[in-house]
Parts: structure tokens; C-alpha cells; sequence
């Protein structure tokens, strides 16, 4: 009889631990960068029907301002992924943000994202992060090994016809990012320099002075002086690599030993080489 009563108490405490466990929520990412938790209630071809968690009022919101929505079940459905797919492309199609989602496919190929270059605290051009893509790229193509290595000038196009930003690509996930480009693995780095010092070299051209023997009078010559400024630099480098899968496999952060312009250069070397994916 006691087995019983304890047998009765445990499957109890089980029903109660499970009805108290909170319900998963629909997540729905904007294109702006918001998120809205709650249900979804309908789809149609140019809006989604929302309400929020613990709320029955229901709000209207149209698909172009939708990234993607990952549902309670682990579903993802995307929107607005690639550049002038039409918005009412049917579920089955937008669950995938691979473009060849057949992970065997993604093995040992390699990426690397546009670089962010930050210099005295503001973001640099575009053009300065490509070429340090490039110049990863470069490097590390030469001891690739077994890795295939995916050009630059491919990765950013199948970025931008994904319609990838700056502003928009912290809306997807690593995952995200490696089915997109068909990879196992993307690199991903920032570059922060700062002005620090300036070094000040000067060179004085010329006799100032001299002494006469003849007449025993002191004779002045004119002179030049010429110095020269050099600008220092601080700078860091954070290195990151993550698989199809969502897994940090590799992640570092170092400060540049030089103080010049480019020293970010050898401190790119020095973590690439120190990666998993760099051959000798």
C-alpha cells in the first residue's frame, strides 16, 4: 500500500513539474533587428496574423518586415532571405536557408565573412574589412590541405544575393550563415586600431658656427632643419570559427606586437596559424 501511495505522489509531482513548465513561444525576427515573441496565428500571401505571449489581441504584420520566424517546434521559415523572392513562396521552400542544404556537401569547405575594420572607434569602409578578407584568404589558401577554400568575391556575391548586410547579418546564426554558402566553416574577424603616439624625428642641415682663423672672428651659417612625424597605432584582432552546426570550434583575441599601420597583418597570420584548419 505504501508503494502504491508513493507511486501515486511521483507520477502527481510529475504532472504538476509539467504543467508548470512555461510554453515555448513563436519568435518572429524583423528585418530591423526586433523580436516579438507570442503566437502565430495565421499566414497569408502578404501578412502574417501575430499576438503576443499571455495576450489575445492580434496584430497584422507584413512579410517584407519579416526576416524569419522560428517557431515553438524548432522550426525556422524564412522571409525576404534572397533578393526579389516573392513573398508568398510556399513554407516548404523557406524553411531552408541553405542553398544546398545537403550538409555532406559543406564538408571541409571553408569561408571567410567581409572582416569589420574599426578604427578609432568608428566603422571603416567597406573596402578596408574586404581587403583584410582578402588577405585571409590569401594566406590561408596556401596551407589549406584538405580544406577548399571559398574566393571572396564568391562569398560576397552569394551574401548579397541572399540579401546579406552589414546591417541585417547579426539576424542570422552561424548555422544560418554555413548553409548559406555551402561551407563547414566560416571565419569571421574584427579589426579594432586606434591612433596612440606620435614619433618625432628631426635632422639639423648645415654649419651653425664657425671660427675664422685669419681674422679670429666667429662667421654664422645658416641652417635647416627637417623632422618627420610618425603616427602609432594600437590594434587588436578577434578571430572566430564556427561550423554548420553552430559550434565555436576556434576563438581568439590578440594584440598586434607592431605598432604600425598594417601590424594587423601579422597578427592575422599568427591566429590563422594557430587554427585548426591551417596546414604547414
Amino acid at each position: 500500500m505504501k508503494k502504491l501511495t508513493l507511486l501515486i505522489a511521483l507520477i502527481l509531482m510529475g504532472m504538476i513539474t509539467y504543467a508548470q513548465q512555461p510554453a515555448k513561444n513563436d519568435v518572429i525576427l524583423k528585418t530591423n533587428g526586433d523580436e516579438l515573441a507570442g503566437k502565430v496565428q495565421s499566414i497569408n500571401d502578404s501578412a502574417i496574423v501575430f499576438s503576443y505571449a499571455g495576450e489575445t489581441l492580434t496584430y497584422s504584420i507584413k512579410k517584407t518586415e519579416i526576416l524569419k520566424i522560428t517557431y515553438a517546434s524548432g522550426r525556422i521559415e524564412f522571409f525576404n532571405r534572397n533578393a526579389g523572392q516573392p513573398s508568398g513562396s510556399s513554407a516548404g521552400q523557406q524553411q531552408k536557408p541553405a542553398a544546398n542544404p545537403n550538409l555532406e556537401s559543406h564538408h571541409n569547405k571553408v569561408a571567410f565573412l567581409p572582416f569589420t575594420f574599426v578604427k578609432d572607434g568608428q566603422a571603416a569602409d567597406d573596402a578596408v574589412g574586404d581587403q583584410v578578407q582578402q588577405e585571409a584568404y590569401n594566406f590561408l589558401s596556401k596551407h589549406a590541405g584538405m580544406f577548399t577554400i571559398l574566393d571572396p568575391r564568391t562569398t560576397n556575391a552569394l551574401l548579397i544575393k541572399a540579401g546579406i548586410t552589414d546591417q541585417n547579418i547579426k539576424g542570422y546564426t552561424m548555422e544560418d550563415l554555413c548553409n548559406i554558402l555551402g561551407v563547414e566553416y566560416v571565419i569571421s574577424g574584427v579589426v579594432n586600431q586606434n591612433k596612440t603616439t606620435q614619433t618625432v624625428t628631426s635632422n639639423t642641415y648645415g654649419q651653425v658656427k664657425t671660427k675664422d682663423d685669419d681674422d679670429k672672428k666667429d662667421k654664422k651659417y645658416n641652417s635647416s632643419t627637417y623632422g618627420t612625424a610618425q603616427q602609432n597605432y594600437q590594434t587588436s584582432l578577434d578571430l572566430g570559427i564556427y561550423n554548420d552546426k553552430g559550434v565555436t570550434v576556434y576563438s581568439q583575441q590578440r594584440n598586434s606586437f607592431w605598432n604600425t599601420q598594417d601590424a594587423y597583418k601579422n597578427t592575422l597570420e599568427y591566429l590563422l596559424k594557430r587554427t585548426p584548419l591551417y596546414t604547414k
